[in-house]
């Protein structure tokens, strides 16, 4: 497991100690972004012609259970990144050390991940969106676009307009397919798209667009 060394400290905040916080206090299962319908997810992965041995990056990785459900689906070249030592901890518990490469780094400030191999695949469900300075969204993108092999496919699931304003404690950004495509850039084309309602553990509704491009 590879270890960020450097703090975020974005607006004063320490963000990974923000969120070894969250999962440190909270049982994973009552988390706010707590996801147990990955259908949404996997439908748009049968979209692509991602093989099972291909390269697959899960961006933020939190409390997500789909890399259980990748590897029950035989996926098995699979890296993982959380800014939270505990997320991954808890992850690497759950799972197994040896199942996935894990990597404990930033997204807006990233060290280990500008190392990484290039990948086929890059999941995001519910990270892009916390990333609200400019700049921060640049280092994102621009570690990306880096990695992702020409014929690659982005998965983004993000808060979209007219939801949220705030998820644990944080303000995000939502975010439309146009600001996806003014980011990423011509070299994606957009192959599929839909809005969809994400219900937390409370019940409470919250409005999601998941977002399927491929480089050319």
């Amino acid at each position: 497991m590879e270890q960020v060394n450097s703090d975020n400290k974005t607006s004063g905040l320490n963000h990974q100690k923000h969120w070894d916080n969250a999962y440190t206090k909270t049982p994973i299962e009552k988390l706010g972004w707590y996801e147990d319908d990955l259908s949404p997810t996997l439908g748009l992965l049968q979209k692509t012609t991602v093989s099972k041995t291909d390269k697959v990056f899960i961006a933020g990785v939190g409390s997500t259970t789909l890399v259980d459900a990748l590897l029950k689906n035989n996926y098995s070249n699979i890296t993982a990144t959380d800014i939270s030592p505990v997320s991954i901890a808890n992850l690497v518990t759950r799972i197994g050390s040896n199942a996935i490469e894990t990597i404990v780094d930033d997204l807006a400030n990233p060290i280990h991940l500008t190392q990484m191999e290039s990948i086929d695949l890059w999941i995001d469900r519910a990270v892009l969106h916390f990333l609200i300075d400019a700049k921060d969204q640049k280092t994102y993108f621009d570690l990306l676009k880096h990695k992702v092999k020409s014929g690659g496919f982005v998965l983004l699931a993000e808060f979209g307009v007219g939801g949220a304003i705030k998820c644990c404690g944080l303000p995000i950004q939502p975010y439309t397919n146009k600001q996806f495509t003014t980011q990423l850039g011509t070299d994606f084309s957009l192959l599929e798209t839909f809005n969809h309602v994400y219900h937390n553990p409370n019940g409470d509704p919250r409005k999601y667009i998941y977002s399927l491009f491929k480089r050319s």
